[in-house]
């Protein structure tokens, strides 16, 4: 898992808007680190099968990305992506205002492949 406060300089669109390229960042920092954990390399990844842009996020929000693999292939690793909103800015209370939110809000999910580098790849 992976927790990050998004910045004013993620935010790329009017009203700090987050661009959804930034959870596909995330999303790729998770993957790095999950297959360091399964085969110590950080791999490639190859492709996403299914991206989902759920809900906004904006500079001010904490979010935590979780990751994991769902299949141990000879030369690749599926992945499944979750990126949750859990604290939210609150700027008409004061600049610094924020809220825990009672239930996290999902911003998006993804499915992908990565590819493990030949010389750790099985044999088959």
């Amino acid at each position: 898992m992976l927790r990050v406060r998004l910045s004013q300089a993620d935010a790329h669109y009017g009203g700090n808007l987050v661009s959804g390229s930034k959870m596909l960042e995330f999303f790729g920092d998770v993957a790095t680190e999950l297959l360091i954990r399964q085969d110590g390399d950080e791999g490639l990844f190859r492709a996403y099968s299914n991206v989902e842009f759920l809900a906004p996020a904006y500079a001010g929000d904490y979010l935590e990305i979780e990751g994991e693999i769902t299949n141990v292939g000879n030369t690749s690793r599926q992945m499944k992506f979750t990126a949750k909103k859990v604290i939210a800015p609150e700027p008409a209370i004061s600049p610094s205002a924020a809220t825990v939110l009672k239930a996290p809000i999902v911003v998006a999910r993804a499915e992908g492949t990565c590819v493990v580098p030949k010389e750790l790849q099985r044999n088959v």
